[in-house]
């Protein structure tokens, strides 16, 4: 479980595609220190969950290796990773930990496409539009995940909804790089679904 407060920006430093590419190995450059960091271990990449399977040190900088299989590169923003891709991570969180955003699963529903890009003395908000599966899971007032980053919705409208970026999470995250037309891996808020489940059973 996570969180949705990015930690650090890591870099894809290299990507092998195997399997008729279908899965892709990534080394991922990061700032965390290597010997906290255990092979089995689970990193929110860009908001996708994904178990460590390696870990070393190269040239002053820690490094970890992910395997992104077929069903994360279809329906998440990994298909168009490649080296150089920088991702927002996040390390598991740990009991004591502060929950500083929302619970987060790090199991992305699909992508949501930026639509507009407002910038406002050093802040900026977006509006997006989210899959048409998602968007009845999103509120105003509600949370959202996009890319890993833990969000409070202020609009919605239809498919739309819009977020507001402080400068601090613009700064310490890959969301200051957003256009119109960027994609975002998006998770809707746990409790939405839950609550939503239990309102389909009545």
């Amino acid at each position: 479980m996570f969180t949705g407060i990015v930690t650090d920006i890591g870099e894809i430093e290299s990507l092998t595609r195997t399997a008729q590419n279908r899965l892709h190995r990534l080394r991922i450059l990061c700032r965390y220190d290597q010997s906290s960091i255990a092979d089995g271990a689970s990193i929110a990449c860009s908001g996708v969950c994904l178990t460590v399977i390696a870990s070393g040190v190269a040239g002053g900088r820690t490094w970890f290796d992910v395997d992104v299989g077929a069903e994360t590169l279809d329906v998440t923003t990994a298909k168009h990773w490649a080296a150089g891709t920088r991702l927002n991570l996040e390390r598991s969180l740990k009991i004591g930990d502060e929950l500083g955003g929302h619970i987060v699963a790090g199991h992305a529903d699909g992508i949501a496409t930026v639509v507009m890009r407002d910038d406002l003395h050093g802040m900026a908000r977006f509006e997006l539009r989210a899959p048409r599966d998602s968007a009845r899971f999103i509120a105003a007032k509600g949370s959202v995940t996009l890319d890993g980053v833990s969000l409070t919705v202020n609009t919605v409208r239809d498919e739309a909804f819009s977020v507001l970026i402080i400068p601090r999470s613009l700064s310490l995250t890959t969301l200051g790089d957003w256009r119109a037309g960027s994609e975002a891996n998006i998770e809707v808020d746990l409790m939405a679904r839950y609550a939503a489940r239990l309102s389909e059973m009545k």
